[in-house]
């Protein structure tokens, strides 16, 4: 459900992949539990949908529950976690709250660096949100 649903976001049936996402969550929960690794992999993809459809008041707190149970489940610095406070950051970009999304940003890659290194792709995924999150504040376009 959860790659069809992708799938559907990728080729813009954005109402389509949500309805998906939230069959695939549904799922997830009653088979695997509510702190199963891949219920919150699927609570996280839903948290996306909503965002990808303008939907901030339901992407926000979804990306804030699935942060606080994967530090919970996983711990502070797994690279699911890490993943999880970069998403909620974005978010927090989307909705205009510049400050918090930057310095939640530069802790998340702060953290990715020491983790997984400086070349890795999502440390350069973190850097790069960041740098958007910062031009946006200071008004710049991104070029």
């Amino acid at each position: 459900m959860n790659e069809t649903a992708l799938f559907l976001d990728n080729q813009g049936q954005l109402t389509h992949a949500i309805n998906h996402l939230q069959r695939a969550l549904t799922a997830t929960v009653r088979v695997l539990g509510e702190d199963h690794p891949d219920t919150l992999t699927s609570r996280n993809n839903l948290a996306y949908g909503y965002k990808s459809v303008g939907d901030l008041a339901r992407a926000v707190p979804l990306y804030e529950q699935t942060l606080a149970d994967r530090v919970r489940v996983l711990g502070e610095n797994h690279p699911q976690t890490l993943i999880s406070r970069n998403n909620l950051a974005d978010a927090y970009r989307a909705a205009g709250d510049l400050d918090r999304a930057i310095e939640l940003f530069e802790r998340t890659l702060s953290d990715m660096v020491q983790l997984l290194g400086e070349d890795h792709p999502l440390t350069g995924t973190v850097q790069n949100n960041l740098a958007l999150a910062v031009a946006e504040r200071d008004g710049v376009e991104p070029g």
